[in-house]
């Protein structure tokens, strides 16, 4: 391995890393363009989970609970007063933390979000660790006698 490809390997690596950052963040600013009341409806009750169903939310229930929900939620946003995360947090705070289906961002729910990408980031450093303790180095030493073992495997097959 050579000079020029040692230092040109961890660049390469930086301008990969660079770009897909900026790819990640050009698709997740996209304008949608404005919403109407209905698309609002629609995305509250895709946040909120069912309150007498197991693993449904709102927008997919056809429970009575859900049914009242959503019309409790379309009369908030015709209403104009609340913005959607106002609303959410008023259902929140009448049902409790275990209607949202998406946990919050903050506090002890951070965890959820915050614990993957530590174990992730854990176990990359890990296997780095672990390669290059693997990796023969470049220097290494071959006695005659591994010379000698490896000539007698190739001529004896």
């Amino acid at each position: 391995m050579t000079m020029n490809s040692t230092v040109k390997r961890p660049f390469v690596w930086a301008i990969m890393a660079i770009i897909a950052a900026l790819l990640l963040a050009v698709g997740a600013s996209g304008d949608r363009g404005p919403l109407t009341q209905q698309d609002r409806v629609d995305g509250i009750s895709k946040r909120l989970a069912c309150p007498t169903c197991q693993g449904e939310s709102v927008y997919v229930s056809r429970a009575a609970a859900a049914v009242a929900l959503r019309d409790e939620i379309a009369r908030q946003v015709g209403s104009g007063e609340r913005s959607d995360n106002e609303i959410v947090s008023f259902v929140e705070q009448r049902f409790g933390g275990q209607i949202l289906l998406v946990p919050r961002s903050s506090g002890i729910d951070a965890l959820v979000w915050a614990l993957p990408v530590v174990a992730l980031i854990c176990a990359l450093v890990g296997l780095t660790v672990a390669f290059r303790r693997w990796k023969v180095s470049d220097g290494a030493v071959v006695s005659d006698a591994d010379r000698e073992l490896v000539n007698r495997a190739l001529h004896d097959s």
